[in-house]
């Protein structure tokens, strides 16, 4: 015997039960079968609605009475050959008018008990059982409607009935042995009183009865079958890579279920787990899906957890005071007085000195909650035993489960540390002597993220969701993005990283989708795009959306950008750039970053800020953390500023040399921005910050190579015309290197706590002698390298080379994000 449960989406419309009919149909040449139907789908919510309108005197209500008359002889007319309609839907129509009859005296009394809506809400069931059968029998598959009120009985408790469970099981084997041949077709949720009264199981209840024939008839396996693979390692509506999984136990299904799975209703597992009965999750659109088998005992891989559910809506109740320490009976008093109001607790903790107990109910129970408690601490809350009594909203409870959490030191951490790198607080924290579950609060904004952080932690192996949001793509922007296209593959396999865009934006335009970006097709996404670029805007959705491991990438050169830059990292986002222009304004916006990042548990990279790709910033953090001590910077750190003066040997007029970088994409489109030396200046102020020095950019003192007579106005073709006529001085200057037999660098120099960017005359045997191409090179002299530097040289500019030093701050926000750069 197998016991087969279709659940509203799988009998929601005509072609839906044509699979339920295949898949009976294929399970019938294998085994006795009996299958128990929910109503279809949204008629049970209709039949509610109907009978609340009816109490209210609405006669409106007969307008969802057609609707649902039609939607039945629709699916009767679609699945019952012709010749064989007439008796369908002469039992379809006498129902009907039963229905018909009950509502009409609600509307005429406007009086609805929860006996009579019991009775009312059951019809659903009756109908698809009804529709089913005959739909079944029409195809020669001999099928028995069976109103399982004549066999399921319980208390009069309507709304939610208890199960009398011996006379049930009784009814229900006694019923099988009678219908041998036939395949039941049961009506789910529905059952009745001694007296014959209608009564219901609570939503969710059809799983109940398909595990009640299946524990009565002693069943090889209850198949509930839904519109998803099986059980669910989270809900894949707020977790996109959620994946079925293949086993689970009893236990473990019912934390799930109890914390918000939904694929089966936590009471199914009860007469299946007494009984021993395998349960088994199917998919009605994917029947060749293996599904989860639920059993007593469950394979588990190493370290592995089962699930992970959640509460999404809930709130907290905390009780405090110093009256509650030593107490014996203060909890079966909390406990007495909630129950008297039939409140559910969710979750329970106290602290171990007695003084504080958390405890979570839905929100709708809030208040009735506290003024109950309050009711009962009335004399201790008088006496000040009690300070307080406080409700806490708009929270959510989300479950880590698996039974072999037990065995496994370490889950625990792994949770917790996974939530803190992503900026998730914890508002409070329960879990069980068998270290089955381990639960806990968070604010419900941080739900889904609270879900998907720890998916990803658990259950893909070591994969990582980097989710990017990236301003500016320009030259250095636009490589980026190429870069990342070639890469993303190689990433996830090499590196188990998986890369996802969800924003991008330039000057005029803007573009955020949660579903993500083709990295391939950005460029058209932006260009179609309707939304006019805007910062605040681009950050607030950004936020709203709050999924793990986000970074917010600036490559512009923009000033602006840095006004958002510390709202950024308060929601717990990190931030990668190149753009130098946060670190080198106020020392005092320099510090507040720093700690803001850290405050929050992300990262503020920005190794591209002096170097490009060179590994200088992350090097100096390095040896500052380890104790060692920065004495004196030098560095050529310009890469334009290199390239002019490695080439200028006097052959070719200053001017010229300088018009070549330009030409080759070297300078910036007006060379003024380079020559001004106060690129340089920036740099060298970033990096003194780094080695912990406090200045701020007055203090650089900047020789500005551009002659006085050309720095103001001008087009650029303008400003060579003015560059040529001292071409001479700076002829005068090389030569006067030449007889020294030096040559001409553009150096910034640190030393005593003072900066300093000039053009000075270098020997051989100086480090940069023999520097050449647009190389940058840095040398630091420290307490551990005080004699010979460290030196650090490579290609200090270039799209290519930045946007590698960019993905290499990605990386590294991915393996430790809980590190700001000041920590590095």
């Amino acid at each position: 015997m197998r016991v087969l449960k279709f659940g509203g989406s799988s009998v929601g419309t005509p072609d839906a039960l044509e699979k339920v009919i295949s898949i009976i149909t294929k399970s019938k040449e294998e085994d006795e079968l009996a299958v128990v139907v929910s109503a279809f789908r949204g008629v049970t919510d209709q039949l509610l609605v109907m009978s609340s309108l009816a109490s209210e005197g609405d006669l409106s209500y007969k307008d969802h009475l057609r609707e649902i008359e039609e939607r039945h002889y629709d699916a009767i007319r679609a699945l019952v050959p012709a010749k064989h309609q007439s008796d369908v839907i002469t039992s379809f129509k006498l129902t009907l008018n039963e229905l018909e009859d009950v509502l009409q005296g609600v509307a005429l009394i406007r009086e609805l008990t929860r006996k009579t809506l019991d009775f009312i809400v059951g019809f659903g069931e009756r109908f698809s059982a009804l529709v089913l059968a005959a739909a079944l029998s029409s195809r020669h598959v001999p099928a028995q409607f069976t109103d399982t009120r004549r066999l399921i009985k319980t208390d009069n408790q309507f709304g939610a009935a208890r199960v009398k469970i011996a006379e049930t099981y009784s009814n229900l084997k006694a019923y099988a042995d009678k219908s041998r041949g036939k395949v039941i077709v049961a009506t789910g949720f529905i059952a009745s009183t001694e007296n014959n009264e209608s009564t219901t199981l609570g939503r969710g209840g059809s799983d109940y009865t398909a595990s009640l024939f299946g524990a009565a008839m002693n069943a090889e396996r209850v198949e509930i079958w839904t519109d998803v693979d099986g059980l669910m390692t989270a809900d894949p509506r707020k977790v996109r890579r959620a994946f079925p999984v293949a086993n689970a136990t009893y236990e473990e299904a019912m934390e799930l279920s109890h914390f918000g799975a939904k694929v089966i209703y936590p009471p199914t597992i009860q007469p299946a787990l007494k009984s021993g009965v395998l349960i088994v999750i199917k998919n009605t659109f994917n029947p060749d899906q293996p599904g989860t088998m639920i059993r007593d005992k469950a394979d588990y891989k190493p370290g592995m957890i089962r699930g992970i559910s959640s509460i999404d809506n809930i709130s907290l109740i905390t009780i405090k005071g110093s009256g509650m320490i030593g107490i014996s009976g203060v909890a079966s008093r909390m406990f007495t007085a909630l129950a008297r109001e039939g409140i559910n607790i969710i979750l329970i903790t106290q602290s171990s000195s007695e003084h504080t107990v958390t405890l979570a109910v839905l929100p709708h129970q809030a208040d009735v909650a506290r003024l109950s408690i309050q009711n009962e601490f009335r004399t201790e809350l008088n006496e000040d035993l009690i300070d307080e009594i406080k409700i806490e909203r708009d929270l959510s409870v989300v479950a880590v489960v698996g039974g072999n959490m037990r065995r496994i030191p370490g889950i625990a951490g792994r949770v917790f540390n996974a939530l803190g790198r992503n900026g998730i607080n914890i508002v409070a924290i329960a879990q069980g002597s068998s270290e089955r579950n381990i639960s806990f609060v968070v604010d419900k904004k941080n739900e889904k993220k609270a879900l998907n952080t720890l998916h990803d932690a658990f259950f893909l192996a070591g994969v990582k969701s980097v989710n990017l949001y990236m301003v500016g793509v320009g030259l250095i922007g636009g490589t980026l993005l190429d870069i990342l296209t070639e890469q993303s593959e190689s990433l996830y396999k090499e590196y188990q990283i998986d890369i996802n865009l969800k924003g991008v934006a330039n000057s005029r335009k803007m573009v955020i989708d949660e579903a993500g970006i083709s990295l391939k097709e950005w460029r058209e996404r932006l260009e179609k795009g309707e939304d006019d670029m805007d910062l605040p805007g681009f950050v607030e959705q950004m936020a709203e959306m709050n999924l793990p491991n986000s970074i917010f990438i600036d490559c512009t050169a923009s000033t602006d950008i840095q006004k958002v830059y510390e709202e950024v990292l308060s929601k717990s986002i990190s931030i990668v750039t190149p753009n130098k222009k946060a670190n080198s304004s106020s020392q005092e916006l320099f510090d507040r970053l720093q700690k803001t990042a850290d405050r929050h548990n992300c990262a503020f990279r920005y190794e591209t800020n002096v170097g490009a790709g060179l590994p200088l910033i992350g090097t100096m953090n390095e040896m500052v953390t380890t104790g060692d001590r920065v004495d004196r910077i030098e560095g050529v750190l310009s890469g334009t500023l290199s390239y002019i003066f490695n080439n200028y040997d006097g052959s070719t007029p200053f001017s010229e040399v300088v018009k070549q970088a330009r030409e080759k994409g070297y300078t910036e489109p007006d060379p003024r921005e380079d020559l001004n030396g106060f690129d340089v200046g920036r740099k060298l102020l970033i990096l003194a910050r780094v080695a912990g020095f406090k200045l701020e950019f007055e203090d650089v003192e900047i020789q500005n190579l551009v002659p006085k007579g050309a720095r103001n106005g001008g087009s650029v073709e303008e400003f060579f015309d003015k560059l040529s006529e001292y071409d001479h001085e700076f002829e005068l200057l090389l030569k006067e290197a030449a007889k020294e037999g030096k040559k001409l660098c553009y150096i910034a120099k640190f030393e005593n706590g003072k900066p300093r960017v000039a053009l000075e005359q270098i020997g051989s045997d100086h480090p940069f002698y023999n520097l050449s191409g647009s190389d940058n090179i840095i040398a630091l002299y420290t307490r551990h390298y005080n004699e010979n530097p460290m030196v650090i040289q490579g290609p200090g500019a270039g799209a290519n080379v930045t946007a590698g030093g960019i993905i290499a701050d990605i990386l590294r926000v991915t393996n430790t994000k809980a590190t700001s750069n000041s920590g590095s």
